[in-house]
């Protein structure tokens, strides 16, 4: 769905503004021209005060808590405080703004907790742990009790943006991905039985992670969080 646009262009329009009038030839020439040259210009694009980040995170954080389809332009338009067309101008339709707040949200999310299962020396188990200790933490510090953005845009449906429900299941494959990668390293490092099917835990893990977003939106505090998540990590695989 595209930003309305204030005036579209008529069909069959070039697309390029009006030439201005040329001025009358004659004793009023020059006045015509010191008057045209003394009018303000009205200033294209985006208002002045239009902050591109600010009006971003406003829009991730309705899509985080609402979902995308829930999420009106209407809505977008007065909590970043500007009209549908410069929104349209920044971002271009609804499902491009979606796109760019979901990035900023990964990002967030990279910056935050990106780093965990990375760290050097630790076990493979022991790095999940520390993520889960973090993700409940999080989940349940929210004060709109939004849960993960890749599992909570769905809430309020997508409506007909097909291809937007297929880049939310990239993502969240993508992470199960992680996962597995991860897993994988423990079995080469040793701290991981060899035999272990790292795709089927990889799978039950990130599973187990959009749960508890689920839990979280339905009011679950962080010890409960928590608790969900050490059960989980008793089948992890044993030596």
């Amino acid at each position: 769905m595209e930003f309305g646009v204030a005036h579209p262009e008529p069909s069959g329009g070039t697309g390029l503004p009006a030439a201005a009038p040329e001025p009358a030839l004659g004793g009023n020439a020059e006045a015509a021209t010191d008057a045209a040259a003394a009018k303000p210009r009205r200033p294209r694009g985006r208002p002045r005060g239009f902050d591109r980040d600010q009006a971003l995170e406003t829009a991730m954080r309705m899509f985080w808590q609402r979902g995308f389809e829930a999420t009106s332009m209407s809505e977008l338009t007065a909590a970043i405080g500007v009209a549908a067309p410069s929104l349209y101008a920044a971002f271009g339709s609804k499902e491009d703004l979606f796109r760019a707040a979901l990035q900023r949200y990964l990002e967030q999310f990279r910056r935050g907790h990106g780093s965990v299962l990375a760290t050097p020396g630790l076990p493979a188990r022991e790095a999940f742990a520390r993520l889960f200790d973090a993700l409940a933490e999080g989940f349940a510090a929210c004060p709109t009790r939004s849960g993960c953005m890749l599992v909570a845009a769905e809430t309020g449906g997508l409506g007909d943006a097909t291809q937007l429900r297929e880049e939310l299941g990239a993502h969240r494959a993508s992470v199960e991905a992680g996962f597995r990668a991860r897993i994988e390293r423990g079995q080469r490092e040793g701290d991981v039985p060899a035999g272990a099917d790292a795709a089927a835990l990889a799978k039950f893990l990130s599973t187990v992670v959009q749960g508890l977003s689920i839990q979280a939106r339905d009011g679950a505090d962080a010890a409960q969080l928590r608790e969900v998540l050490r059960t989980a990590l008793r089948a992890w695989p044993s030596a």
